[in-house]
């Protein structure tokens, strides 16, 4: 730890901060609770999570406090890492990406979340548009979504010929040894949930406004062709998972375990060590007797309401 104050003077210092850092990530947990009235009756029927609320809150903060070890690690080595979340729709990507950038510095750590292609980018190099977000030294970049939306989307959409996906699932092994002889770690991860799952997560979803968002066609597309989406992974995974990248399952049905299991294993992938850093002092502010502060006006403050 960078002391900046004595130990008396951090206990209650620290205390309060690790409380706010509990009530950001309660804020989140409600959150995910929030039940609309029309699935109550559903959700009591659902299994609920069995790991207990305050070890899941200090094992995240611990493997959080780890994340930025990690992240002080590869900025001190110049490494250069990349995770790609992969997954069925609404299976605990993006539940996981959040907590993962919840404490680290999001200069050096990044998450890409590319739209659909352009009509310019659909006439390039397929892996083009995804070559220009890799990292630099002393970078991670975190995947939402990746090259492989033509392995799965894009196949089962019909956005890709068969001619194209047998191209990318020829090809992709390829580039994927390419970017491991140039330096970079890279990690993939499929986050699996049930079919009954999926279609609570998805009823959520429809029925909470604040969530709507979340629903795209492809998605509600994803529910009607869930055997071909199947297909289409067991085939990616058969051509795609090489010893320089192979392919991580995260079992997603319980949100909680998922986001420890994922972290932890991410972890264990890349060895580190603490970095050492000098102690900071913070300096005193320089004092001016003759200067008076202004007096702003009151329209230029926002009202406070709470």
């Amino acid at each position: 730890m960078r002391n900046v104050r004595s130990d008396g003077e951090a206990r209650p210092w620290l205390k309060q901060e690790l409380q706010d850092d509990m009530d950001e990530e309660l804020e989140q947990e409600i959150d995910d609770a929030r039940v609309p009235p029309e699935l109550r009756a559903l959700l009591d029927k659902h299994e609920k999570s069995t790991i207990d609320r305050q070890f899941y809150f200090s094992e995240l903060l611990r493997l959080q406090g780890e994340l930025v070890k990690l992240q002080d690690w590869v900025e001190y080595q110049k490494l250069k890492v990349v995770v790609l979340f992969e997954g069925r729709d609404s299976a605990g990507k993006g539940g996981v990406i959040k907590r993962i950038m919840q404490r680290v510095n999001p200069r050096t750590c990044r998450v890409v979340a590319l739209p659909a292609p352009s009509d310019r980018e659909k006439t390039q190099w397929y892996f083009q548009r995804y070559v220009s977000h890799l990292p630099a030294a002393g970078e991670i970049v975190l995947f939402d979504r990746s090259w492989y939306n033509r392995a799965g989307v894009e196949r089962v959409m019909g956005f890709a010929s068969e001619t194209q996906v047998e191209d990318f699932l020829r090809d992709v092994p390829e580039f994927e040894r390419a970017l491991a002889r140039s330096g970079i770690i890279l990690v993939k991860y499929w986050f699996s949930i049930t079919d009954e799952e999926q279609q609570l997560r998805f009823l959520m979803r429809i029925h909470d406004p604040l969530k709507q968002w979340k629903l795209s066609p492809m998605d509600l597309q994803s529910r009607v062709r869930w055997e071909q989406y199947t297909k289409a992974k067991e085939a990616m995974f058969e051509r795609t998972s090489i010893p320089e990248a192979p392919w991580y399952i995260v079992e997603g049905n319980d949100k909680k375990r998922a986001r420890l299991n994922c972290i932890s294993h991410l972890l264990s992938l890349v060895p580190y060590e603490e970095v050492p850093h000098e102690t900071i002092t913070l300096p005193d502010r320089v004092f001016d007797p003759n200067y008076e502060r202004r007096t702003l006006a009151p329209e230029l403050y926002v009202p406070e309401c709470y």
